[in-house]
């Protein structure tokens, strides 16, 4: 017989593995919902509030999103967000309330509502108010319960059970309340000005309810013949030539308009004669030739060419040929007249045009000479009021021409692109009149659109209700002037008042509201810094707000006009009766029959016209931080932060600062923060008709909130952002890596004791540096906290995590883990140093995992009612103000670097098949060789010149796998696992 070798013994039962239950693989999407319900049986929220009660209270104001429909990525990346700092802000100490909300009211709502009579063939308009408001209502109450939980299940914390809507009395009751006070104040004023209007929706818009898209419109010349010309005569009888995009805007034409310092020519073609800027003649005789009709002819030869130079065949002033008949400066129009072309209609038509100098005029494009609509432009509208002419209200508020105007009264919608087509009825007419020279259905620009019904809007001189932004007023002042026009609102067939007469709100030595909101942004903290001077323009530049709206779904404008005098109902008496009223039965009240009620003895509704327009919702949501910041937590507080996306700053961030500043003179927040709109995956905004929708709710149901949570945070949301498969992968990965590291803590500390623990001067250096490292870490996250860097603050967990911990701590001291005594100092330190890590870093980590750090918690912590999100800041070990051991162990580290690229040739080629196999030399001994050892994990280490690497001679130990000079035989065990294993 032969002898065989005995086989060598598995010490695996020996080796202190680390143990948990924490499983590798997430499953959030089947946890998340039981955490969920956990918290909901807690009252995490309302315990929260009173473990924080008396503390420094920090107020992040949530903008209403509309009750409308799902939640879209935009949705979920804003509340994610906002609950990262609400629960960051938490975790520092501070009671931190998030009372979510909605905006209820207004046109989204409404068309929501609409779009359902039209499936059944119904019409709104044929609808009692009150049962329409109630339909609008309920649709409302709908979507707040769905996107609640929509929003819940993203992990939001929040008062779920008492949020702001603001359709609830008490919030109508303020909102009214407030515009009661601009009321008072005098900062309110009826007045005919053209404002952005949807013929399909049939109400005024905010330009926020507004986008621009790419369109292609009709371009036309027009000529109007000159009857009159004091300071030029030989211009008379000649025509003057218009150039426009809206055609429909020629039916309702009231002046024309000329740069004073520009240069005009008079230009010869046959018999007639044409009168455009110098500087336009070569695009004017581009578009003429280039959009004759059959049947027109005009004469190549008498074409201007470019840069004004005249081509053969045009007849100069002495009769010769090659010159231009008359030049002369704009200010040489001074007094003159033409005639519409359609004035054989008579009437309005047959009424003089006259030249109006405009500021605006220039030679940028068209002919130099516009044409003026004052029903129908900005500057149209301020020019004409200056010489006394005023709108005729032709188009009415579905965008047709009111019956009994006398061209083409009945017919539109002037936003069909039949109807104002170069062959349309009005370029017809023109045409048949021989008033147009040219006209092409080819001219690309950007152009306003609703963004809701996605139709073209229209500049639309309407009766609507303003607050003026340049008006002294003193804000809180009593009793100011509240003249109105003399006539009301009247019927929009004929003209309801003389816009010229108009009156705005009393005048007082005070600051304009858009003084007071423009020092308001200044003392205000924008984030990005860069988002101040984008509000700051918006507000410079904007005009009267317009506050009213020709809908039915909203809070009404709660006044009386006296029919009389025009002026609206100042009585604080009257207007507590109001509010009171709106206080009990909602804004409905004022559509009941209570109004004489309201007035009271002292006055007779026989006498007053009730104003039937309801509010902007941006005003609405403007007075939220009334009815939810100063309602909740005192007269006075305002926000410490406001948070949406970029687009707000002409929209709640601005209607909230104006409101804010009318009614208290400054701003309801202290720091506003924008954030980017999210894109797909290749950068292009989302859209069902490119199908690129990347649905969050999807996301959630297929691999949890927190993995979407971890994309925002790691995003960096001052700009857009992009999310699609290969983002969200990134963002698994980095999730996955993290919860890793906390299962590896879970494991490692197991058993763990107050026993166990080292005091930090008892612990080797390793460990005095990662705790050093902790410490600058939580520094720095604590300051990105602080500044809402949330992108910083992930890659600095996630790095410190991945980097610090499972890269470097955990690589070197799984050997004394797994194969020390139980007792030993260094493996106790470690463990005591884990402990550390593991507190501070589930506190980290909560804000924007919320749901794995409260798994992660309870895994090692189970509690029926404690929650990682009751924690607070960690407190870490002091470490001696003078250690130097951070500097040398960076040192090491980068020692450490490169050594580990020395050894992988090595290891590729299969001469050593690990670093623990390899003998090294390095220039600097920084630790004596056995550390040097351990922290390089390899065989032995010696002084050199440079870095080598050469495979070791010792053999390998049975039980910890090093290779020790102790070691005789492979397999044979060291002197410390010999020990450890003796005692066990």
């Amino acid at each position: 017989m032969t002898d065989t070798p005995a086989p060598a013994r598995d010490y695996r039962d020996t080796v202190f593995l680390p143990k948990t239950d924490f499983p590798m693989k997430a499953g959030l999407a089947a946890k998340e919902p039981a955490i969920l319900e956990r918290w909901a049986k807690l009252g995490i929220y309302d315990r929260l509030r009173e473990q924080r009660l008396g503390r420094e209270r920090f107020i992040l104001h949530d903008g209403p999103p509309y009750a409308n429909g799902d939640i879209h990525m935009g949705h979920a990346m804003n509340k994610v967000l906002k609950d990262i700092i609400v629960r960051s802000q938490s975790l520092m100490g501070k009671d931190a309330p998030y009372v979510p909300g909605w905006d209820c009211h207004g046109l989204p709502i409404e068309w929501k509502v609409e779009e359902a009579y039209r499936a059944k063939k119904l019409n709104k308009d044929d609808v009692p108010v009150d049962q329409f408001r109630a339909e609008c209502r309920a649709y409302a109450e709908k979507w707040v319960d769905v996107q609640k939980g929509e929003f819940e299940r993203l992990g939001v914390m929040g008062d779920w059970a008492d949020p702001y809507l603001t359709m609830k009395y008490d919030a109508e009751a303020t909102i009214v309340g407030e515009l009661l006070k601009f009321a008072e104040s005098g900062q309110l004023y009826r007045g005919a000005k053209p404002v952005m209007w949807s013929p399909v929706e049939k109400t005024a818009l905010a330009e926020a309810e507004v986008e621009y898209e790419d369109i292609v419109s009709t371009q036309i010349d027009v000529a109007f013949e000159i009857v009159d010309a004091p300071n030029a005569a030989e211009l008379v009888g000649a025509h003057a030539v218009i150039w426009t995009t809206t055609p429909w805007t020629i039916p309702v034409n009231q002046a024309l308009s000329y740069g004073p310092e520009i240069e005009y020519v008079l230009l010869a073609d046959g018999d007639r004669r044409f009168l455009i800027a110098e500087a336009l003649v070569g695009s004017f005789n581009a578009r003429t030739l280039s959009s004759r009709h059959p049947g027109e002819s005009r004469d190549p030869s008498t074409q201007v060419g470019d840069g004004g130079k005249v081509g053969p065949g045009v007849r100069r002033d002495d009769g010769a040929e090659g010159a231009i008949m008359w030049r002369g400066k704009g200010s040489d129009l001074e007094g003159a007249t033409a005639r519409h072309p359609m004035h054989a209609l008579g009437g309005f038509f047959a009424k003089p045009r006259p030249f109006l100098p405009g500021d605006f005029v220039t030679t940028d494009a068209g002919t130099g000479l516009v044409h003026m609509s004052p029903d129908h432009g900005e500057d149209d509208f301020e020019l004409c009021k200056q010489y006394g002419i005023d709108p005729v209200f032709a188009v009415d508020g579905a965008g047709m021409y009111r019956a009994d105007w006398a061209w083409l009264g009945g017919q539109g919608s002037v936003i069909n692109k039949k109807f104002v087509a170069a062959d349309g009825p009005i370029c017809t007419d023109l045409r048949s009149t021989g008033a147009l020279l040219a006209a092409s259905d080819d001219f690309k620009h950007s152009y306003p659109h609703s963004w809701r019904s996605k139709a073209k809007v229209i500049f639309r001189a309407t009766p609507q209700w303003f607050i003026p932004m340049d008006a002294a007023t003193s804000v809180g002042t009593q009793g100011a002037s509240t003249s109105l026009s003399r006539n009301g609102v009247g019927d929009a067939a004929a003209p309801p008042f003389a816009p010229n007469e108009v009156a705005g709100p009393g005048s007082s030595n005070g600051a304009t509201l858009r003084e007071i909101a423009l020092d308001a942004i200044a003392a205000t903290t924008w984030i990005p810094a860069r988002s101040e001077n984008r509000i700051t323009s918006m507000v410079q530049g904007r005009p009267d707000w317009v506050i009213s709206r020709q809908r039915a779904w909203g809070v009404p404008i709660a006044l009386f006009v006296n029919r009389a005098t025009g002026q609206y109902l100042n009585d604080p008496a009257v207007n507590a009766r109001i509010v009171e009223a709106f206080r009990q039965n909602g804004a409905d009240a004022w559509y009941a029959d209570g109004h004489q009620a309201l007035l009271g003895s002292d006055y007779d509704l026989a006498d007053y016209e009730v104003v039937k327009d309801i509010l902007d919702v941006w005003f609405d949501s403007g007075c939220t931080h009334v009815f939810t910041v100063e309602a909740r937590y005192g007269e006075g507080t305002r926000a410490n932060l406001y948070l949406e996306g970029s687009d707000q700053h002409r929209g709640w961030f601005q209607s909230s600062l104006l409101e804010s500043c009318g009614t208290r003179g400054r701003a309801p927040y202290d720091a506003v923060l924008t954030h980017g709109f999210a894109l797909d995956g290749q950068g292009r905004k989302m859209s069902k008709s490119l199908g690129n929708v990347v649905d969050p709710l999807k996301i959630i149901g297929e691999s949890g909130a927190d993995i979407l949570r971890m994309w925002v945070a790691s995003t960096d949301y001052f700009d857009d952002v992009k999310i699609g498969k290969e983002v969200l992968a990134t963002a698994s990965d980095s999730y996955r890596k993290l919860r890793n590291t906390f299962r590896y803590m879970l494991g490692a500390l197991e058993g763990f004791d107050e026993s166990e623990r080292v005091a930090v001067s008892d612990m080797p250096e390793l460990e005095r540096y990662v705790l050093h490292r902790l410490g600058m870490i939580d520094t720095e996250l604590r300051q990105a906290a602080e500044g809402y860097e949330f992108n910083r603050y992930t890659r600095l967990l996630t790095d410190f995590a991945n980097e610090d911990l499972s890269a470097f701590f955990f690589d070197i001291r799984k050997d004394s883990l797994y194969c020390d005594a139980p007792g030993d100092v260094k493996r106790r330190a470690y463990r005591t140093v884990l402990d550390v890590l593991f507190h501070a870093l589930v506190r980290y980590a909560a804000p924007v995992l919320c749901f794995t750090a409260e798994e992660v918690w309870q895994s090692r912590f189970p509690s029926e009612d404690s929650s990682v999100h009751y924690l607070e800041w960690p407190s870490l070990p002091s470490l001696d103000a003078d250690d130097v051991v951070g500097a040398k162990w960076q040192e090491i580290r980068a020692l450490r670097v490169a050594v580990t690229e020395a050894i992988e040739p090595l290891r590729r080629e299969k001469t050593v098949r690990s670093s623990l196999e390899a003998e090294i030399t390095v220039p600097t001994m920084l630790l004596d060789a056995d550390a040097l050892a351990e922290a390089f994990i390899v065989a032995k280490v010696t002084p050199g010149d440079a870095v080598t690497v050469t495979r070791t001679d010792f053999h390998k130990c049975g039980r910890c796998w090093r290779h020790l000079p102790e070691v005789t035989t492979d397999g044979e065990l060291c002197d410390r696992c010999e020990e450890v294993v003796a005692h066990a």
